[in-house]
């Protein structure tokens, strides 16, 4: 399996003209997005609280989090938003990809539109 990544646009919900947009690395062993603290901060955003996040070495991090929009191939979803270290690679978590109806496909490197977003247990 190949490194993924994509260009993502993380956008203030309160102000929409305030935008970062980036690469990020494709995770899905990440629950949440990840960016690094400054360019969350240069948009707007403030951390609305935290969470314990458990680490690929087992160890647990207490991190701040706060909520955006998050553009991934033309689609926009809320979600959540890890603040992370000034160095860190920026990430795209699992939930904003299946919320956005994308799917990592690892043999092009690529992320791919669903036909449509899974909702199970509904019947009209």
């Amino acid at each position: 399996m190949g490194i993924t990544r994509i260009n993502v646009k993380i956008r203030n919900p309160a102000e929409p003209h305030r935008v970062w947009e980036g690469q990020c690395l494709v995770d899905t062993g990440a629950i949440d997005c990840l960016i690094p603290r400054q360019h969350l901060e240069g948009i707007g955003l403030a951390p609305k609280g935290h969470r314990i996040y458990g680490l690929a070495d087992g160890s647990s991090i207490r991190m701040d989090v706060t909520v955006g929009e998050i553009e991934i191939l033309d689609e926009i979803v809320g979600g959540t938003i890890v603040y992370g270290p000034p160095n860190a690679e920026p990430l795209l978590g699992v939930t904003a990809m299946e919320s956005a109806g994308v799917e990592v496909d690892p043999h092009n490197q690529t992320l791919n539109k669903l036909p449509s977003v899974r909702l199970r247990g509904f019947r009209l």
